[in-house]
């Protein structure tokens, strides 16, 4: 191939790389602006604070689709790469919290036993019925726990555990918990 042909073509590639590089930007800077970008961090000093819950997933397109479409999340920043999405970060919707996804390396167990995500919502009811309404399964619909919070529970598309409650009234109630005590303690709710 001749010299002056050679460099045309390096050049085209660094056109194309550029302007295809120009194109991620772009959609990356919409995606931040369509959503609510959250307060800037607390000045913490010295002191530790927690910042966001990681979520690996064998397909980060799908749990998008799940924390963003069904659960409400905002999302904060989005990575592709070849056009997939490989990392996202999002804000919950009703609070100051955010976890990220990221797509776990092959081969890697998506069993997270030991570990399991809380969402808050007052309405607990109509939001697992809404979930159900587009087709997702809830593991236990919500109910009364001994120390008073309703909880729901679900798994997210890679089996992740999720609860869903409203703590309400009973919020760090300590009497509820000594309640709880006391119900553990009673021979009738000893296993024989």
């Amino acid at each position: 191939m001749p010299k002056a042909s050679a460099k045309k073509t390096k050049k085209k590639v660094a056109a194309k790389s550029k302007a295809s590089a120009a194109k991620t930007k772009k959609s990356l800077k919409r995606s931040a602006k369509k959503s609510a970008t959250p307060a800037p961090p607390p000045s913490t000093g010295n002191k530790l604070t927690f910042n966001h819950a990681m979520v690996y997933s064998k397909d980060v397109a799908r749990s998008l689709r799940f924390y963003h479409d069904l659960l409400g999340f905002k999302v904060i920043e989005d990575f592709r790469h070849e056009g997939q999405p490989i990392y996202a970060r999002l804000h919950a919707p009703g609070g100051e919290g955010t976890i990220a996804l990221h797509l776990a390396s092959p081969g890697t167990p998506m069993s997270s036993e030991g570990v399991r995500l809380y969402f808050e919502v007052r309405e607990l009811d109509d939001f697992c019925r809404k979930l159900q309404a587009k087709g997702f399964y809830i593991t236990q619909m919500p109910r009364v726990t001994p120390w008073g919070w309703r909880h729901a529970y679900l798994n997210d598309p890679d089996g992740h555990e999720i609860s869903l409650y409203w703590a309400g009234e009973m919020r760090m109630q300590k009497t509820v918990m000594k309640a709880v005590k006391a119900v553990e303690q009673a021979p009738a709710a000893k296993v024989r």
